[in-house]
C-alpha cells in the first residue's frame, strides 16, 4: 500500500494540573507551531465543570482532542468510571473535534464526536498486534491510534508500517527514545498526526521529541512522501549534534531530506536487526547512515569489505553507510579523512606530504585507530603512547609504528602531537595530557572539540604552535559523509556554524 496523502497534524499534548495554565499552553502551543493540541483532562488535579471545560475548547485556534485517560491505560485518571465517561461526552457536546477513546469501551460508552479508538502498550509490542490493528481499522472509530514501546528502532518501522496499512486516518508510534523515528517520519507516510512536548519535561509519553525540535531540529515542514531519510545509530545517541548538523545542511543546500537519531544497543544481532529492517522496507528511501559507537565494526562487517575503501578495510570500521535505490550498501570512513584533511589543511600541505613527518599519536582508542592507519597509510613516522602499553603496542604491531607508554612523553621528539584521549573534554577542561609542549613540537592537533580550545592546545598556543582543533575533524567527517549521500557540495560553512552554536549552549 502507498503512503497517504494526507495533512499531519503536529498535535501537543497538554498536560498542565490547573485549568488556567492548561489555557495559557493552548495559546502557547499554537503560537509555536502546534497543529493541534490534545487536553489531558486526566492530568488536571480537578475535574473541569462544564464552564472550565467550555472556556478550554473555545479558546483554542487549532484542533483539540479531548483525552481522559484512565491509569491502566497510562494516564492519571483515578475516579468513577462513569464520571471520566461523562467527561468525555461533555467535550463531545460542547464541540471538541476529536474525542480519545480507549479500544476496550463499549460501543455505546462512544460520544456522540469524531473518535479517536486508542490502543497502548507500555510493555513492548503485543503479540497479537496485527490483529489489534485489524479490529481497530474496522471498529467505529473514525481515527486508529496504536502506540506500543520500543525495544529498537527497527520497531519504529513496525508502526510507520501500520501507518501504511491502515484503511482509516491513523496514528501509530512507538513509545520511547528508540521509537523516536516513528514520530519524526510519520508526516512521510500520511499519518493522521504524531504527538510533539510543549517543552522539554511536558511529555506525556516517552520520546517525545518538543515542538521547537520538530519544527527547528527535524525540520517538520519540509518533510513529504519523497523525502530521503538519513540518521545516526549509536548507544548512546541522544545528544549527537549529528542531526543539527546535517539537518541544516540539508536546509542549506535545499535538500529533501531528514536525518534522525536511532538509538541500538550494543551487540551485532541488534545492529543487524535494524539494517535488516531498513532493507526489507524499501519504500523508506532511506539513502545514508552514520555510525558510532560502539557499532562501527558491525557497520563494515554488516556492508561487506568489499564494498569499503581500502583503507576503511585497514581501519577495520566503518562511520559512513550509504544506500542505493537499488539497496546496495557502501562504506567509508570519513572520521580519519576529516582528522588528516584538518590536519594537513592547518600544514597547508596535501596527504602525500606527511611522508616522513614525525608524529606522536596519545592514545590507541577508535579516534587514534583511524588516525595512525590514515598516518601510516601516507607514511609519516608515527609513535604511539598510550597508558595500556600491551594495547598501544597492538596497535603499533598492526601498523607498522613505534609505541610507548604514557610515562615516556618526557622524551617525546616529534613535530607533530595528536592528542586523541578524551583528557580535557568536557566538563573535565582542566585536564590535560601533558604539562608542558616539548620543544619538538610545532604542530598540535587534539581531536577533542568540546571545548574548541582544550587546556592543551592552550599550552600549544602559548608555546607558538601550530593549532588544531578537533572541531575542524568533526566538521570535515560530517561534509564528507554528506558528499557520499548527496553527491553535491556540503555547506561547511554552514555546518560548522551549527556546531559552534551548539558548543556555545552545552
Amino acid at each position: 500500500m502507498t503512503p497517504k496523502e494526507s495533512v499531519t497534524r503536529l498535535i501537543c499534548p497538554l498536560t498542565s494540573s490547573s485549568v488556567e495554565k492548561m489555557r495559557e499552553d493552548i495559546a502557547l502551543a499554537a503560537s509555536s507551531g502546534a497543529e493541534a493540541v490534545e487536553l489531558r483532562l486526566d492530568y488536571l488535579d480537578c475535574s473541569p465543570t462544564k464552564d472550565q471545560l467550555k472556556c478550554l475548547i473555545d479558546s483554542a485556534e487549532v484542533d483539540v482532542i479531548a483525552t481522559n485517560r484512565v491509569k491502566s491505560e497510562g494516564g492519571r485518571f483515578e475516579g468513577d468510571e462513569n464520571q471520566r465517561l461523562e467527561i468525555l461526552n461533555l467535550s463531545a457536546e460542547l464541540e471538541a473535534d476529536f474525542v480519545d477513546v480507549e479500544f476496550r469501551a463499549k460501543a455505546e460508552e462512544l460520544p456522540d464526536a469524531d473518535i479517536i479508538h486508542s490502543y497502548h502498550d507500555f510493555e513492548g509490542i503485543p503479540q497479537d498486534l496485527e490483529e489489534i490493528t485489524a479490529d481497530i481499522d474496522a471498529s467505529r472509530g473514525d481515527i486508529n491510534k496504536i502506540i506500543f514501546t520500543a525495544t529498537g528502532p527497527e520497531d519504529a518501522l513496525t508502526a510507520l508500517d501500520i501507518v501504511r496499512q491502515c484503511k482509516k486516518p491513523t496514528i501509530a508510534l512507538a513509545m520511547g527514545e528508540a521509537g523516536v523515528i516513528s514520530r519524526i517520519l510519520a508526516k512521510k507516510f500520511g499519518a493522521f498526526g504524531t504527538f510533539a512536548a510543549l517543552a522539554g519535561g511536558a511529555e506525556s509519553a516517552p520520546g517525545q521529541p518538543t515542538l521547537d525540535e520538530f519544527r527547528n531540529l527535524y525540520r517538520w515542514d519540509s518533510i513529504n512522501l519523497s523525502t530521503e531519510v538519513f540518521g545516526i545509530i549509536g548507544c548512546p545517541v541522544a545528544h549527537s549534534m549529528s542531526p543539527a548538523i546535517h539537518n541544516a545542511a540539508f536546509d542549506a543546500a535545499e535538500i529533501d531530506g531528514v536525518y534522525v537519531p536511532l538509538l541500538i544497543q550494543l551487540g551485532t544481532e541488534n545492529f543487524n536487526r535494524f539494517m535488516d529492517a531498513v532493507l526489507a522496507r524499501p519504500w523508506l528511501d532511506w539513502r545514508g547512515l552514520s555510525v558510532t559507537i560502539p557499532h562501527k565494526e558491525n557497520a563494515l562487517a554488516y556492508v561487506g569489505s568489499n564494498n569499503c575503501d581500502e583503507l576503511s578495510r585497514k581501519i577495520g570500521a566503518i562511520n559512513t553507510i550509504s544506500i542505493d535505490k537499488d539497496g546496495k550498501l557502501g562504506g567509508f570512513n570519513t572520521d580519519y579523512a576529516g582528522a588528516i584533511d584538518a590536519l594537513c589543511a592547518a600544514m597547508d600541505i596535501d596527504r602525500e606530504q606527511l611522508a616522513g613527518k614525525s608524529v606522536a599519536v596519545l592514545g590507541a582508542g577508535g579516534a587514534a585507530r583511524a588516525i595512525v592507519a590514515a598516518l601510516s597509510y601516507y607514511g609519516a613516522e608515527t609513535t604511539i603512547y598510550n597508558r595500556t602499553v600491551s594495547r598501544g603496542e597492538k596497535l603499533a604491531d598492526e601498523f607498522g609504528c613505534r609505541c610507548s607508554g604514557l610515562d615516556k612523553l618526557d622524551k617525546l621528539d616529534a613535530e607533530i602531537l595528536i592528542n586523541c584521549t578524551s583528557l580535557g573534554m568536557h566538563p573535565n577542561i582542566r585536564d590535560c595530557p601533558l604539562e608542558k609542549i616539548p620543544p619538538s613540537i610545532k604542530v598540535v592537533f587534539d581531536t577533542i572539540y568540546n571545548p574548541i580550545e582544550t587546556r592543551l592546545l592552550w599550552l600549544a598556543k602559548q608555546a607558538g604552535c601550530l593549532c588544531v582543533s578537533g572541531l575542524d575533524m568533526f566538521v570535515n567527517q560530517a561534509v564528507g559523509q554528506f558528499e557520499i549521500w548527496t553527491k553535491t557540495r556540503a555547506p561547511a560553512n554552514a555546518m560548522r556554524k551549527v556546531v559552534i552554536e551548539r558548543l556555545k549552549q552545552s
